[in-house]
C-alpha cells in the first residue's frame, strides 16, 4: 500500500481517473468536471490560498490506484471553531477500511503539521453550495454541484471515528404547480406588490453592483451565525466568471426595501444532465460543442437553489414568496425547466427547513458533513442551532 503526493501531470491524470474506477458499474454516478476541481487547486484561480493551502494524494495497491483524497485549510475557516479546523475532500476509495484509514490518516498527518486540531469532511476546497457533505439519503443521479458517493463511504468515515457535525437536506418544489398553498401565492402576490419593495434580477452588465449588495446581504442574513465566514468580492467575481455557463440572469434575484438590498435568490442550471451524456468531466474541444449544442437544444430542464437569504429585519414576512412570484414568470417563460431542487438546508438552521416545507416542498436527499477531532477525548460538539 503506497501514497503517492499528486504532483504532476501523470499524477493529476490518475487523481481523475480514480472515480471511473470506483463508479465503473453505478448508472446513478456523472463525472464531475476536471476543470471545475483543477480550478479549486489552482492558487492563482483560488483566492483561499492566500489564507490556506492544499494537498492531493493518490493511494495505490499493486500497481493500481484504488483511493484518492485531498487535505486543506483556511484560516477564515479553520478559527471559527472551538479548535482549528481543517478540511478532507475528494475522498474516493475501494471497500476496504484499510485503504481509506490510510487516505485518512495521510490528510490527517498533513493537517496536524499545518497547526489543525480536526478535520471535517468531505467537503470542498470553496463555496460550501458545491461538492459539500456525505450523500447518506437519496442515491440517484445528483444535481450539478452536489456530492455522489456510494452507499458505504459512511461506514468507512464512521468507522475511522468521524461523527456527523450536521446533516444537509435537500428538497423538490414545481413552483408552476397550481396546487401549491393557495395562501402562499396570496402573501407573494401581496409582498410583490407592496409599496417601498422593489424586486430585480441580476444583469452581467451590472454584476459589480450585485455582488457587492449580495455581501451586504450575506453579512446581515449569515453573520449572526457562530460559524459564520465573510465573502470576498474577488471570490464571488471568480465565481460568477468560471461559471458564466451554469447562470442564468432571470435566475438570480435581489429584493431592496427602499432602495436597500435586504434579500438574495439564487438558482444555477443543472449541467449535470448534459455531463451525463458526455459520459466524461474531461471537455475537449468536441464535447465542449457537444455541451453547448446540447445547452442550445434545452436539453437541461432541471435548475438548483443553491443560496436564499434574507436579512434577520426582513424574516417572516413572506419575501421570499414575493421572490417565488416573480420567478414563477420566469418560469412559465421559460417552460423547459420543470424540476427545481433547493440544496442544501442544514438541521441547525430549522427556520428554512421549516420555510421550504411551508412552499409545500418534499425532502429528498441527505449529505452528512462529518468531523474528526484529533484529540480522540476531546468531547465532540454537534453545530450550534440558529435561533
Amino acid at each position: 500500500m503506497e501514497v503517492i503526493p499528486v504532483t504532476d501531470k501523470k499524477t493529476v491524470d490518475a487523481f481523475h481517473k480514480v472515480p471511473e474506477k470506483i463508479y465503473r458499474n453505478d448508472s446513478n454516478w456523472i463525472p464531475t468536471l476536471r476543470m471545475m476541481i483543477e480550478n479549486t487547486f489552482n492558487p492563482e484561480r483560488n483566492v483561499r490560498f492566500k489564507t490556506g493551502d492544499a494537498r492531493r494524494w493518490l493511494l495505490k495497491i499493486n500497481e493500481e490506484y484504488v483511493g484518492r483524497i485531498a487535505a486543506f485549510y483556511d484560516e477564515n475557516y479553520s478559527v471559527s471553531y472551538d479548535q482549528p479546523t481543517g478540511c478532507c475532500g475528494f475522498f474516493e476509495c475501494i471497500n476496504d477500511e484499510a485503504a481509506a484509514f490510510q487516505l485518512f490518516d495521510t490528510a490527517k498527518k498533513w493537517l496536524k503539521e499545518n497547526g489543525m486540531e480536526a478535520m471535517d469532511g468531505p467537503v470542498n476546497f470553496d463555496e460550501n453550495f458545491f461538492y459539500w457533505g456525505l450523500l447518506s439519503n437519496g442515491f440517484k443521479p445528483q444535481t450539478f454541484g452536489m456530492q455522489y458517493n456510494p452507499n458505504y463511504y459512511k461506514k468507512l468515515f464512521e468507522a475511522y471515528g468521524f461523527k456527523t457535525y450536521y446533516e444537509q437536506y435537500s428538497y423538490a418544489l414545481d413552483i408552476t404547480n397550481p396546487d401549491l398553498p393557495g395562501r402562499f401565492w396570496k402573501i407573494a402576490e401581496w409582498v410583490s406588490k407592496k409599496p417601498g419593495y422593489s424586486f430585480e434580477h441580476f444583469s452581467f452588465k451590472n454584476q459589480d453592483k450585485y455582488i457587492n449588495d449580495f455581501i451586504e446581504i450575506h453579512k446581515k442574513a449569515w453573520g449572526g451565525h457562530g460559524n459564520y465566514k465573510p465573502i470576498e468580492y474577488k471570490l464571488l467575481k471568480g465565481l460568477i466568471k468560471n461559471a458564466k455557463i451554469i447562470l442564468d440572469e432571470e435566475f438570480m434575484w435581489y429584493v431592496y426595501h427602499n432602495g436597500k438590498p435586504i434579500a438574495f435568490y439564487m438558482q444555477i442550471l443543472d449541467l449535470n444532465q448534459i455531463i451525463q451524456k458526455l459520459k466524461s468531466g474531461h471537455l475537449n474541444f468536441w464535447r465542449a460543442l457537444k455541451l453547448m449544442y446540447y445547452k442550445k437544444r434545452k436539453v437541461i430542464t432541471r435548475c438548483r437553489v443553491i443560496v436564499m437569504g434574507v436579512i434577520p429585519a426582513y424574516q417572516g414576512k413572506g419575501i421570499e414568496s414575493g421572490i417565488f412570484y416573480h420567478l414563477k414568470k420566469v418560469m412559465q417563460k421559460k417552460w423547459w425547466y420543470n424540476e427545481m431542487e433547493m440544496s442544501w438546508v442544514g438541521d441547525f438552521n430549522p427556520k428554512m427547513n421549516a420555510l421550504f416545507k411551508s412552499f409545500g416542498a418534499t425532502q429528498t436527499l441527505t449529505h452528512n458533513t462529518m468531523r474528526y477531532l484529533f484529540d480522540r477525548e476531546k468531547v465532540f460538539v454537534k453545530a450550534p442551532i440558529i435561533d
